[in-house]
């Protein structure tokens, strides 16, 4: 019961039903371009991760998002952008604060091979934001908006050209990292684009699959991949091997079913996917230099916003 609010105003749907409730992981518009239906803000219950770039344009009002343990605050006329696999949460906002929220497959950035850095932040963990607004920026975007829920394939062409050429604009006139965080993501040095749907199929089947017994050679062959083939060129374009990004998907899931949820942290590390709770807790403290149950606690503490 407590969980329907939450999948009809956010429009998604879960992608492990099976699990808790609050697990993170949610679908928008089956993976494609698309746009959110609702133009008001609301706070939300829990973190959520998706697979899509979000593009966040805000009306009037202001946000406050909790991002993978930061609090980034979005106020009217910004322009924002970041990728849906980090774990992300509204928090905060002034009552009555509208935006219009775009949904964009992470293949149309990783076939931007201009824009390395750029992309290479996205994909990092950056939460981007444009230097540049411009005058029309309040209408182009509710026109973008209107065009792709009405499901018209050929406008939504359009709008992925124009909104394309948008993304390249804010690389070229100027933007910044909100959480300043470097990049990661290494360029192929390849010519051509063939290697992009094989990468975003194995950052999909990680997103989607990691709570689960999976491998490299799983993440491989669901790409169509000879599995040594497909690590290399996992590494080259992501940064990281496979089983990295396998662990980190695991720890953004645990963080958010920590904040959002009250369960045990054996049922946490599990859920997450990790196999046994010594091999969550050594992952755990690595990369966020404190204990689970510390975590949760401090997350908790901090004013009580990520716990309601």
């Amino acid at each position: 019961m407590a969980n329907t609010p939450i999948i009809n105003r956010y429009e998604s749907v879960p992608v492990h039903p099976e699990l808790n409730p609050a697990h993170p992981l949610v679908v928008f518009g089956d993976h494609r371009f698309c746009a959110g239906e609702m133009l008001e803000v609301h706070k939300m219950t829990g973190p959520h991760m998706h697979s899509q770039i979000e593009l966040n344009f805000v009306l009037q009002g202001s946000m406050t998002y909790w991002f993978d343990g930061r609090e980034l605050t979005v106020s009217e006329g910004r322009l924002c952008l970041f990728w849906g696999m980090i774990p992300h949460q509204v928090i905060d906002r002034q009552e009555g604060t509208l935006f219009i929220c775009l949904y964009v497959p992470m293949s149309v950035f990783l076939g931007l091979a201009s824009l390395s850095r750029f992309r290479d932040a996205v994909f990092r963990g950056a939460v981007i934001e444009a230097l540049e607004i411009r005058p029309w920026d309040r209408e182009v975007f509710s026109r973008w908006r209107d065009e792709l829920l009405c499901g018209d394939e050929g406008a939504t062409e359009i709008v992925r050209s124009e909104l394309t050429a948008r993304v390249m604009r804010i690389e070229r006139e100027g933007w910044q990292d909100l959480r300043e965080q470097g990049s990661a993501l290494a360029s192929l040095g390849q010519r051509g684009d063939d290697w992009v749907p094989h990468v975003e199929k194995m950052l999909r089947f990680i997103g989607e699959q990691a709570p689960g017994n999976i491998s490299a050679d799983d993440v491989g062959r669901a790409a169509g991949l000879h599995p040594n083939y497909a690590m290399g060129l996992f590494k080259r374009a992501v940064g990281m091997t496979i089983n990295q990004a396998i662990v980190r998907h695991r720890l953004d899931t645990a963080q958010s079913l920590l904040i959002a949820t009250d369960l045990p942290i054996t049922e946490v590390a599990y859920e997450s996917g990790f196999g046994s709770l010594s091999t969550f807790y050594d992952a755990f403290q690595r990369r966020f230099m404190e204990k689970p149950v510390q975590y949760r606690r401090r997350m908790r503490v901090k004013g009580g916003k990520q716990a309601a």
